[in-house]
């Protein structure tokens, strides 16, 4: 998408989470394709102290090497951050990192978190350690995790009953765009539609913009969804 379209409630509100005076756990959920990755990028730039991003169905081991490269770029190279192990060392290189960080509030967005809690790998309870011994004690700190399996941040997150218990303290749940949403995303776009157009285009995509961004808008709603559904180089 070339612009943010809609969400206005959502990005005042990541807004105001950057300037927040205590730590902040902030998760955000929904639905795949439903931009919550672009919004958040969006909003907030490039103003991370650290940035990740899981990738599915690895195994711990890469899992590690991909968040120590990491932890490498956002330290710039200038610390000597040693092969991670496990994910408590991982979880105290980053608080490292963060402390030595200029940046008046230290951002820290893990993307597509789920993935990286892969069998026996003990990633919950190194994320409740970080966060309980260390990131509560700050002022500073925003914590914006993010993914796409629902289920398991409401479960191991927003719900948990360990050592994360009521330790999140913001809660984002991305919904898809209602129509007058879809209708300002078009005209932005310079489409035409109209609202019988519309109606068909949501009922065919949902709301979701990923999907809605992938209609010409050269093209009538019944040529997008006949192109995009019923094609064999469609996208459903």
């Amino acid at each position: 998408m070339s612009n943010l379209t809609g969400r206005e409630k959502e990005a005042a509100f990541l807004k105001k989470l950057t300037q927040s005076t205590k730590a902040e756990f902030a998760v955000m959920y929904g639905r795949r394709r439903i931009s919550k990755t672009y919004l958040i990028r969006q909003v907030l730039g490039s103003a991370f102290t650290f940035y990740y991003t899981g990738v599915y169905n690895v195994k711990q081991a890469q899992h590690l090497a991909n968040f120590h490269a990491s932890l490498i770029k956002y330290s710039n190279g200038i610390d000597n951050i040693a092969p991670l192990n496990n994910w408590f060392e991982a979880f105290d290189a980053l608080a490292k990192i963060a402390e030595k960080s200029s940046d008046e509030k230290k951002v820290i967005f893990i993307d597509e978190l789920p993935w990286l809690d892969t069998p026996t790998s003990g990633f919950v309870p190194a994320l409740e350690y970080f966060w309980n011994s260390w990131a509560t004690n700050r002022n500073d700190v925003l914590l914006i995790a993010c993914g796409s399996a629902a289920s398991w941040m409401i479960n191991k997150l927003i719900n948990n009953k360990g050592g994360l218990h009521n330790r999140v303290t913001q809660r984002i749940k991305l919904e898809p765009f209602t129509l007058v949403e879809c209708e300002t995303f078009f005209k932005e776009r310079k489409g035409v539609f109209d609202r019988y157009q519309l109606v068909q285009l949501y009922m065919a995509f949902g709301g979701i913009p990923f999907y809605l961004d992938q209609v010409d808008v050269s093209l009538s709603a019944a040529q997008n969804i006949n192109n995009l559904c019923f094609t064999k180089t469609g996208l459903l």
